[in-house]
């Protein structure tokens, strides 16, 4: 569905983004992350046609962006991080006022409208004045206006930015409808976990480089070399003989505000094993010895760590 071939957009001496290359089957939630300046919004200018690259090309439902523009935006619904409501309209004449832009009849409209309504739970809404919404309210109306031609490829930039928690949440339950409604999503966000929720895949991109991509179980295990280890001895035993133990093998070992050791362990599940066998043999009373899985937000800081 989508197939970005050595996308580079430069402003001057500026490299924004760095040869982007990247695949995204028709029907896949993608999640961008990345810091504020990484590339992400640069990059989904480009591919909304908004912005022209300086080099490279990216293919959406067969079309090229570079080459045919008009025909990328007939398969595509764009929301950007910033977005403009007229205040002054009422809901349903402002999707009628879009649908009109995007040629569709007036029969449809009414329709389509009464639709995505319905899809970002503003059913309720329609007369309302855009100005009389809340900003949870908004930020799905802006959805709304997104799907109102029903595209094949939705481009969500942080469509969750500056909500309430109640309100990421009306978000997050629209995004797994529209995901299961097969459409092919690309979606940034700095909320790490709610990512991890409803992205298929994700890309790390970072000073305008993809440096990691894939799906998060895979990234997730990438990084496994380096395991977080919890170890809960009973009650009334010595952590720090305990500690000294471990270290003496050579892993470096803490102890939490939990009266737990935390280890930092390199190696391999056999090894992993074999170390739990030597504390066994040791004598270490032991009741709870597990790793700790990571998170998003771990996967993210870890492979960001140190680039340049």
């Amino acid at each position: 569905m989508i197939e970005i071939k050595g996308l580079v957009k430069k402003y001057g001496k500026f490299t924004a983004l760095n040869h982007l290359d990247l695949t995204i089957e028709a029907g896949t939630v993608f999640g961008f992350v990345g810091a504020n300046g990484a590339g992400k919004t640069t990059t989904f200018n480009m591919l909304s046609t908004l912005v022209a690259p300086t080099e490279g090309d990216a293919i959406i439902a067969g079309h090229s962006i570079r080459n045919e523009p008009q025909e990328v935006r007939k398969h595509i619904g764009y929301m950007p991080d910033f977005f403009g409501v007229y205040d002054q309209l009422k809901t349903a004449e402002y999707l009628s006022f879009f649908g009109a832009s995007y040629g569709m009849s007036s029969k449809k409209i009414q329709l389509r409208t009464e639709e995505v309504l319905q899809l970002v739970n503003l059913e309720d809404k329609q007369d309302e004045y855009v100005d009389d919404l809340s900003r949870g309210m908004k930020q799905r109306l802006c959805l709304a206006r997104t799907l109102l031609h029903n595209p094949d490829v939705l481009i969500l930039d942080e469509p969750a930015s500056g909500l309430d928690p109640r309100a990421r949440i009306e978000m997050r339950d629209v995004l797994h409808s529209l995901k299961g409604m097969g459409k092919t999503i690309i979606i940034s966000s700095h909320i790490l976990p709610e990512l991890a929720e409803i992205c298929d895949e994700i890309g790390v991109i970072e000073q305008g480089k993809l440096i990691a991509s894939g799906d998060i179980r895979t990234i997730q295990k990438q990084l496994s070399a380096d395991k977080i280890i919890e170890v809960q001895l009973i009650a009334d035993a010595s952590l720090e003989a305990a500690q000294a133990f471990f270290r003496a093998q050579g892993f470096p070992t803490a102890i939490n505000d939990q009266q737990q050791l935390v280890i930092s362990f390199v190696g391999d599940d056999a090894e992993l094993q074999q170390l739990l066998r030597q504390a066994i043999l040791h004598e270490l009373p032991i009741i709870r010895f597990n790793e700790v899985k990571k998170d998003l937000e771990d996967v993210f800081m870890a492979i960001t760590q140190g680039v340049k």
